[in-house]
């Protein structure tokens, strides 16, 4: 199974597990409207926020790259939930195995470099929120992402690193009580994608269960 199926896969088995099976039609199975474009572009304006871009406060702030990393991950969820809903609602209807494919030969015409100017970093950004509300296409909002993860430094195999890690904590989430507020975010004082982030840096082998098991005795239990 390549990566990036295997990614599409564990996306569907998560919106299925949280939001019902469905949930493509724009309704969890509460009730509750899904709108995937609003989470992207939300998540965009965290991800700004990891730049000291504000020339009124913390003027010494360094970038945190490492949060850059942790939501472009959280972004590409929410990518691949609407690559999801369009392929099964707006006529595709592809199998995952061949929607898999689809995006890997999308990306493989990429041609991008880093960019090294961190004012620069934030203007793409600000370039793919665009490309989200104005004439979008998805197959070019899929290129433009990747592109922007090339921009920011994030490599393929560490998103693949990262997403795996990051779908695992978040089935764990749920399992602990994430819908009712119960959950638990923050260990020892530390967030809980910091501590899976060091989880995943500190293992050889990175497997579902292996990460679930690691994550069981982080947890706090009151």
């Amino acid at each position: 199974m390549s990566k990036m199926l295997t990614m599409i896969t564990l996306q569907q088995q998560l919106n299925d597990n949280t939001n019902g099976i469905g949930w493509e039609d724009g309704k969890t199975k509460q009730g509750k409207i899904i709108d995937w474009k609003r989470c992207i572009y939300l998540e965009s304006a965290e991800l700004v926020e990891s730049y000291p871009w504000k020339h009124w406060k913390n003027i010494d702030a360094r970038v945190d790259y490492e949060n850059i990393k942790i939501e472009l991950v959280d972004i590409w969820h929410f990518v691949m939930s609407e690559m999801l809903r369009v392929n099964k609602i707006e006529g595709k209807s592809l199998s995952i195995e061949e929607l898999a494919r689809e995006a890997e030969q999308i990306i493989s015409y990429i041609v991008a470099n880093r960019e090294e100017d961190y004012y620069k970093q934030i203007e793409s950004i600000e370039k793919f929120i665009k490309e989200l509300f104005c004439n979008f296409n998805l197959d070019n909002f899929i290129k433009s992402y990747f592109e922007l993860n090339i921009k920011l430094g994030l490599s393929f195999d560490e998103l693949y690193k990262l997403y795996i890690g990051k779908n695992i904590l978040n089935q764990f989430r749920q399992d602990n009580g994430y819908k009712d507020g119960s959950y638990i975010k923050v260990w020892s004082g530390k967030e809980d994608n910091v501590v899976m982030q060091e989880i995943l840096d500190n293992l050889d082998n990175i497997t579902p269960e292996n990460l679930v098991n690691e994550l069981n005795k982080r947890y706090p239990k009151e």
